[in-house]
């Protein structure tokens, strides 16, 4: 229903926009040229033209406030997916990856073995360097 009346609504637009672009800017419609007499005078073509726009802009306002309360209404209120929700991140880096600032197990290890006297630390740089 709702794609339906979307749609009709644009097809409504369309021709509204045609028939305004066929309107003269001065109000004379389509009377270009021609004989007076006839079935699309200057002024026949003038009255048509402005009450079918009248009417396609009547149409255009009433079909957009009837999709408005369609879709207002067979809105769903918003689901949060908790799929992913008892899923726990990983903590670590991947092995093998030394984190900047740490010292690996290995050389913890080996350094509190050999307990050696204390050597100037190098102090890393706050943001981490690209290799």
């Amino acid at each position: 229903m709702f794609t339906f009346l979307l749609i009709v609504q644009t097809v409504v637009a369309t021709a509204l926009v045609a028939t305004i672009l066929m309107q003269r800017s001065e109000g004379g419609g389509l009377g270009v040229g021609g004989s007076s007499s006839g079935f699309m005078t200057a002024r026949g073509a003038s009255d048509f033209l402005t009450h079918s726009t009248a009417i396609l802009a009547a149409i255009f306002v009433a079909l957009a406030i009837l999709l408005a309360a369609i879709a207002g209404v067979s809105r769903q209120p918003a689901t949060i997916d908790t799929s992913l929700a008892n899923q726990v991140a990983p903590t670590s880096p991947a092995t093998g990856v030394p984190i900047p600032g740490q010292v690996p197990q290995q050389q913890q290890q080996q350094q509190s073995e050999a307990a050696p006297a204390p050597a100037a630390t190098r102090e890393e740089p706050a943001v981490p360097v690209a290799q």
